[in-house]
């Protein structure tokens, strides 16, 4: 799982490295542009790129569809695609409503890195708790020993080693020399948190004695019901993991498999929320040359069989206004409570991935 050949090699690059590099963000070196926030990407063709919207669009007006493309008929509540040359994947775009958009991305920023839950930020700081309230307040994380007594209560804290982190004022902190980051930092380098069963990173598979909740009860049901297209009828989804992954401009997720799970029959379900990106669907060899397509906020991928057997991975973001796709979004978290939500999602793309393991 996420494993990357970015170390390997440049000299000789596969197919899904040429691809992958292709696509990624790199900005233009002129000088004067002083720096990268100031920095004009450089342009890329996009020609390639199937863009499920368009092609949901165009069957609706005519039934057309482009060569290799099918749709499933009476499967789901709107139109389910499927590739010819890789079977067991499945698109379904805009699957997700509006609304439930914005309700998983709040969840994904309060809810889903709450311990016992484990994020990327564990290995150093322990579990951290109210961080996306700690950034939003802006707190500051620093080492509990350090810290004096205060009248006002910290938001909680996490430990490691023996060691003990809390949130605290700026004013508290700058009076201690003690490690500290602001928690408006760690919420811009969360990288990842895990539901159910959480997945040990450190040995590649999951650990069942690790402490953790089940997944949402309502992610649950909605994973089922995305499910079913990728499932014989009768046979039902059970997620039992699921991985959050948090993306800002630049980052990528290098061409992988997902394969620590015990039955592939079963599908991955994913759904992508936030700024569009593009995915890339590989063969089971990195030098089968992938196939480059548009995610959206609301479109819900499904990979099971054979799917799984393919190299895949997200070589680029957008989050320029033109290209990030997210005017709906805009338009619908103008609540004074929620504009924290949108300054983070404008920059940003999450995206939640729930799995069967047994």
């Amino acid at each position: 799982m996420y494993g990357s050949e970015n170390n390997r090699e440049d000299s000789e690059p596969t197919a899904f490295r040429r691809a992958e590099k292709n696509y990624k963000l790199y900005y233009d070196n002129n000088a004067s542009f002083k720096n990268k926030k100031n920095k004009k990407p450089k342009p890329v063709d996009l020609t390639e790129v199937l863009d499920f919207k368009s092609i949901l669009e165009c069957h609706h007006r005519n039934c057309e569809l482009p060569h290799g493309v099918i749709v499933l008929q009476d499967k789901f509540n709107s139109p389910v695609f499927s590739l010819q040359n890789h079977p067991g994947f499945y698109f379904i775009p805009g699957a997700l409503s509006i609304e439930k958009q914005c309700d998983l991305i709040r969840e994904s920023l309060v809810d889903f890195p709450q311990p016992p839950n484990r994020t990327n930020h564990n290995a150093i700081y322990g579990p951290i708790h109210n961080l996306f309230l700690a950034a939003k307040e802006g707190k500051v994380l620093v080492e509990g020993k350090s810290l004096i007594t205060s009248n006002e209560p910290s938001l909680d804290s996490g430990c490691r080693d023996g060691e003990e982190w809390k949130f605290t004022t700026e004013k508290e902190a700058s009076l201690r020399k003690c490690k500290s980051v602001s928690g408006s930092s760690l919420l811009r380098k969360l990288r990842w948190s895990t539901l159910g069963l959480q997945f040990d990173w450190s040995n590649r598979n999951y650990n069942v004695s690790l402490q953790h909740n089940k997944i949402p009860e309502a992610l649950c049901e909605l994973a089922k019901q995305l499910a079913k297209p990728a499932l014989p009828a009768g046979v039902e989804f059970q997620p039992e993991a699921a991985i959050v992954n948090y993306f800002a401009s630049g980052d990528t997720l290098g061409g992988h498999l997902d394969d620590m799970e015990a039955d592939w029959s079963k599908p991955i379900v994913s759904l992508s929320l936030g700024c569009k990106a593009i995915f890339l669907l590989g063969g089971k060899s990195r030098e089968d040359a992938p196939i480059a397509m548009f995610l959206r906020s609301g479109d819900v991928v499904l990979m099971a069989g054979e799917a799984r057997e393919c190299f895949h991975g997200v070589p680029r973001i957008f989050t320029d206004k033109e290209n990030a796709g997210i005017d709906h979004l805009e338009t619908h978290l103008t609540h004074e409570d929620d504009l924290c939500f949108l300054q983070y999602i404008q920059t940003s793309r999450i995206n939640i991935n729930i799995r069967q393991v047994f």
